[in-house]
Parts: structure tokens; sequence; C-alpha cells
């Protein structure tokens, strides 16, 4: 089955670094309303989690169904906000973002400046085959799978499951990986200060909260709400790079505008999923120009309609992305393992 992302050719003359120089007088943010979608977000996640406090309290399990994803996906929207300080695109102001973000992070169990380090190098790097390994979700080419053997070819294969990618990578992730700075151990103090701050902060934070309302309440009730969010965080982040046409290239031929604008997708969702994920999906747009704060996106495409289409990916779409696991350098596109074992002799 072919994922039907549709969008123009690489040659109809949409030229990448054009593109930089007109987005860059929309990466002014508004200070009033970067205030508002703070409010209108963080109010709701505190009131949804007190619901699902008192659904568990009381043993109303079926409020449950309703109330954790809901506060899951508004803790989402709050982490976006937390990537937009990171970005220094949220109140524009750096100070501001930066303890903004880092007060997120506790929520968020995401320490602010290690992630925001980690996440500059993605941006830097995305789509170079030269570049790969931090902030991004491992991709083999087909060359490089064909040459493994056959354990780590079942290693790969159980990594790009579903259920490891969707289901262990967010507890891994949020719950682990995160509490030490794995991958920027030898980057200077500042990773570790940002990972050992945020976890005193959150286990502060867990202890007032356990002494108030209870250890077993609240772990019930936070950690389903933060493992919810992070497994639909990392389903965006997936589809946002895993698309078919998405774009890689060896370093020498690698070109950030290029890189941005083809090697993102445009998640293209229904309108509340958009809002409560913060446009995110929007995402070739934000890498060509990471300093639009993410509500001024929408008015991106609104005028100039022509970047909806490149990279498009739709809600059902983006189902058949999770077949997606190897880079086909000949045909510089992303194929299925059974599309690789077909070809081969």
């Amino acid at each position: 089955m072919n994922i039907a992302v549709r969008q123009p050719s690489r040659s109809s003359g949409l030229d990448a670094s054009a593109w930089m120089k007109t987005l860059s007088r929309y990466r002014q943010p508004q200070v009033r309303r970067s205030t508002f979608e703070l409010l209108v977000t963080a109010l709701p996640f505190a009131m949804l989690w007190g619901l699902a406090y008192l659904c568990i309290t009381h043993e109303i399990w079926i409020g449950l169904i309703v109330v954790v994803p809901a506060a899951a996906a508004f803790l989402l929207r709050l982490f976006t906000i937390q990537h937009d300080c990171g970005h220094g695109s949220f109140f524009g102001r750096r100070r501001l973002d930066d303890w903004t973000g880092r007060i997120l992070g506790v929520l968020t169990l995401t320490p602010y400046d290690y992630w925001r380090r980690a996440h500059a190098v993605h941006h830097a790097s995305a789509g170079n085959l030269d570049e790969r390994g931090i902030g991004d979700i491992t991709t083999l080419t087909v060359a490089e799978y064909l040459a493994l053997s056959r354990v780590r070819r079942l290693l790969y294969r159980l990594y790009r499951h579903p259920l490891v990618l969707f289901g262990i990578g967010p507890i891994w992730v949020f719950l682990l990986k995160q509490r030490l700075p794995f991958g920027m151990m030898r980057s200077g103090a500042l990773p570790w200060v940002s990972t050992m701050a945020t976890n005193l902060a959150v286990a502060l934070l867990v202890s007032i909260s356990a002494w108030v309302v209870g250890i077993g309440p609240l772990l019930a009730t936070h950690f389903p709400i933060v493992l919810l969010a992070g497994a639909a965080g990392v389903w965006l982040f997936y589809v946002q790079h895993q698309f078919e046409e998405t774009h890689w290239a060896k370093d020498d031929k690698w070109h950030f505008p290029g890189a941005a604008l083809h090697g993102a997708s445009h998640y293209d969702l229904p309108l509340v999923l958009r809002w409560l994920t913060g446009n995110i999906g929007i995402h070739h747009v934000h890498h060509l120009s990471s300093r639009i704060p993410f509500y001024r996106l929408p008015e991106v495409l609104q005028q100039h309609p022509e970047l909806a289409a490149i990279g498009r990916v739709s809600l059902r779409d983006s189902i058949g992305c999770v077949s997606l696991v190897l880079w086909d350098e000949e045909r510089a596109r992303l194929v299925r393992f059974r599309d690789v074992h077909e070809r081969r002799p």
C-alpha cells in the first residue's frame, strides 16, 4: 500500500531559501496572545486533572475514559508551548520564554534546557544522513539494514514496532531517559543542571502533592496523563518526519532550507486536533522558520496556500506511515521491510 502523500514536484519552482525570507515577517509573537494561549491551556489542564483525581478517589471509572485523555491532550498542548519557548518564539523574550519553559518542563517531565539543546541539534541536522542520533527516531538506510547481522536486524525490527515506539517509547523517554542528559553528558554543565533541577522540582512537587492527595491517587492520576500525552507526542513527531516522500541526503548534498521544507510534513489534522496540538502539524513551515509562534502558523497557510500541499499527510494517510521504516537512497523515499525483501534476488 502506498501512502497518499500529496505534494508538488520539488522542481515546481518553490525555492525553499526564498520561502525563508518570505516567512520572516511572521516571526513576531504577540505577548497578549501568547499569555491568552497559555491560560486557556493551563487552566483547563488543571481543572481536568482535578476532575480525574475526583473520579479516581470516588471510583468513577467510566469518567476516567473521557477525563484522562482530555487532560493528556491539554498537557500535550502545554508541551507545544514549552517547545515554542525553546525556540524563543512564544513571548519573544528570552528570559520569559526560558522560565516559562522550565516551569512547564516540571509538568511534562522534560528538562527544558537539556531538551532545548537536543532539539536545536535536531533542527540543524534533520534529514542529514551523516548527522543522525540526537533528537530523532533512528532510521537506517536499506544498505545499512542489509549489512546488519540477523540478530541486529531483529533488534531494529523490534525497535520500529508500533508497540515499542508508541508504547514502551514514551515510558523510556519521559520517565527514564530524560532523568539524565543522555546524548549530551559531555556537553558542559547546562544539560546536567537542567535535568537535575527538573528532577528535584518534580520530586518536590510529587512529595507535596502526595502529602495533600495521597501517593496512590497522585500516581493513578498524573502518570496515565503523562504517558498518554507522551505517546501522542511521539506519534506526532513520527508522522512529522517519517512519511514516504520525506527528504534525507548525505552531508555533501544536504541543504538546510530544502531539508526543512521537504523533510517535515504538513500533518493536516481536523480543526479540534489542530488546536490541541498547537498547530505543530504545520511542521514544514515550523522547520523552515522555527521562530514563528505556533498560533501564527495557520496564518502562513492562509496567506500562502501553495505551502499547504507540500508534504501533506492526512489523518488517514498517517496510519500507513507506521510501516515506513527504511530510507531507500536509490528511490529517495521511505520504504517498508517487505519492499526490501521483494527486491532481493
